[in-house]
């Protein structure tokens, strides 16, 4: 008897029971489900929430992969020194890189899936209801938001608030008003500051510049929103180092040549709104601008705390921190953002323009996008609802100047007298 045939007769047995939606769950995401319906109208499509955000999955798969090498080679670069010529296959992808990586960004993952999915199982089987996939993307965007040395019991804490109180108290999901997943980067944010600020090149088992065993400290080294936020203007970085990578930060925000390929691929494949990441790179580049034309005018003494981050080229915010990630991959969610397209611009570009106001007015935490989206997250359902009004609005308006043709209006009038 096949595993197939084994979980089936485990299905038939707890049918009807208390445990029912957890065996579910597990049968249908190894195998398509063997039911169809019977009765009503339906739509036949070909995908459905588990193959969407398995799709989603697919485009941040590209970014997990880099950033366990990148763990590593920052790791070895910051004790060793970063190399004066550097080679991708010599100094980047190597076993030592990839196995340091992973041994450390890979538990978060497990921790990050381990919570959420008990959590999300815990509410099936006490509400009675079929296990949601919606943590299937959220479980894998969490450990690419968080700095590589979070520990683990921090991040289970944040994993359970950010479930029960991002999503589940509102439904699940589907109902929820906030990105659960930037809600649990939120909680840490608030809850944990000193761990969130993500200013230093991580470097495992690293203490004095010497390894030892069960230490795990920060040496020097920061990352560029970190250096720049304290008034500094040049850093060793190149353009070409920010833009595929090589650079500290959250696991999966560094490369945003690999950020830019997963956003075509969903704009591709129809799942995220180019309207949104196209507004939110057009509203990131008019604040940039703006601080940038401040500092031309000499608006600002380069002695002030602001200077480094205002006087930063205003398109190469979108090389550093998680601007890029978040634009795409957060900004573009589905339940939390605007639905109509007019408000999809204007919700789109308030994001990118706040975020870069926040992340050089608050340069204790150089980064603003997640409280960005967050903040507009509440304000969606607003945008649409004076999207609709206007749009109610202006077709009234058009009402009241048409000429209805004396055919229709008999048609109408008889239709009437049919249905009463």
């Amino acid at each position: 008897m096949g595993m197939k045939e084994k979980l089936h007769q485990i299905k038939e047995k707890y049918k009807g029971k208390k445990m029912a939606p957890a065996f579910n769950a597990i049968h249908t995401f190894l195998y398509m489900p063997n039911e169809t319906t019977h009765s009503g109208s339906h739509v036949r499509a070909a995908d459905d929430l588990k193959r969407t955000m398995n799709t989603v999955i697919m485009a941040l798969v590209p970014c997990l992969l880099f950033g366990i090498f990148n763990a590593g080679y920052q790791h070895y670069s910051a004790i060793n020194g970063f190399p004066s010529e550097f080679s991708l296959m010599e100094h980047f992808i190597t076993w030592d890189n990839f196995w340091l990586g992973a041994i450390t960004v890979l538990p978060i993952v497990v921790v990050s899936y381990g919570v959420g999915l008990a959590i999300e199982f815990l509410f099936a089987v006490i509400k009675g209801h079929e296990v949601e996939e919606g943590y299937l993307v959220t479980g894998m965007l969490v450990p690419l938001i968080v700095p590589v040395d979070t520990p683990l019991w921090m991040l289970a804490v944040a994993v359970a608030f950010g479930v029960v109180i991002g999503k589940e108290v509102f439904g699940g999901t589907g109902m929820n008003i906030l990105n659960p997943a930037l809600t649990i980067r939120a909680f840490l944010f608030f809850a944990y500051p000193t761990w969130m600020s993500g200013d230093k090149v991580w470097v495992h088992g690293a203490k004095d510049g010497l390894t030892q065993a069960g230490s795990t400290d920060a040496i020097s080294g920061e990352t560029v929103l970190g250096y720049l936020a304290q008034g500094n203007t040049e850093f060793t970085y190149s353009l070409s180092d920010m833009f595929y990578g090589f650079i500290p930060g959250s696991v999966g925000e560094t490369s945003t040549l690999l950020i830019l390929l997963g956003g075509l691929f969903l704009i591709f494949s129809k799942i995220a709104s180019w309207r949104i990441m196209l507004s939110a790179v057009i509203g990131s580049l008019a604040m940039g601008l703006i601080f940038n034309g401040i500092v031309a005018a000499e608006w600002i003494p380069e002695y002030s705390k602001f200077y480094g981050l205002m006087s930063f080229e205003y398109w190469q915010h979108l090389l550093v921190g998680g601007l890029a990630f978040g634009i795409v991959f957060m900004a573009t969610d589905p339940v939390t953002g605007s639905q109509t397209n007019r408000g999809k611009w204007i919700y789109g570009f308030l994001i990118g323009f706040m975020s870069v106001m926040i992340r050089v007015f608050n340069p204790g935490y150089p980064e603003g996008v997640f409280l960005a989206i967050l903040l507009m997250n509440v304000f969606a359902p607003t945008i649409d609802h004076y999207v609709v009004r206007g749009n109610i609005k202006r077709r009234m308006k058009r009402l009241k100047t048409a000429t209805i043709h004396p055919k229709v209006t008999d048609g109408v009038e008889a239709l009437k007298t049919e249905t009463v």
